[in-house]
């Protein structure tokens, strides 16, 4: 039997702690703490729909991101592929990805068919 709790504690002024506990009746009395990390991927973010899913790529095919429809992107460069993968989020014409490693980055969409990133400019295909 397992119960889930979410507590929120006020540690001062400007430091809230949010820890979600949950606690495992294995005979031990152990209870575990979750950390939701941010490179963690949700369902409620898979389904935002937008417009942007598909490849997209630099024009000297160096660089290329494939956004997937669940939420995730796989980014090749040069003859390495999968080079990064992660999840991202679009909202409006901005796209922030989270690496798996934990690295970060974003990006704008200037309009249905390009993408600026990083200082690069990407191309739907």
């Amino acid at each position: 039997m397992s119960n889930s709790f979410s507590k929120s504690l006020t540690l001062g002024p400007a430091i809230t702690l949010l820890a979600t506990c949950r606690s495992v009746s294995s005979g031990s009395g152990e209870a575990r703490i979750h950390d939701p990390s941010p490179h963690q991927h949700t369902k409620q973010q898979a389904t935002a729909p937008h417009p942007y899913v598909g490849l997209w790529m630099t024009d000297n095919g160096h660089v290329r991101h494939e956004l997937l429809a669940n939420g995730r992107y796989d980014e090749a460069r040069g003859t390495r592929q999968s080079a990064y993968q992660g999840r991202y989020e679009v909202s409006g014409n901005h796209i922030e990805y989270w690496d798996d490693t934990g690295f970060t980055a974003d990006g704008d969409f200037v309009d249905e068919d390009t993408l600026h990133h990083g200082g690069m400019i990407l191309r739907r295909r």
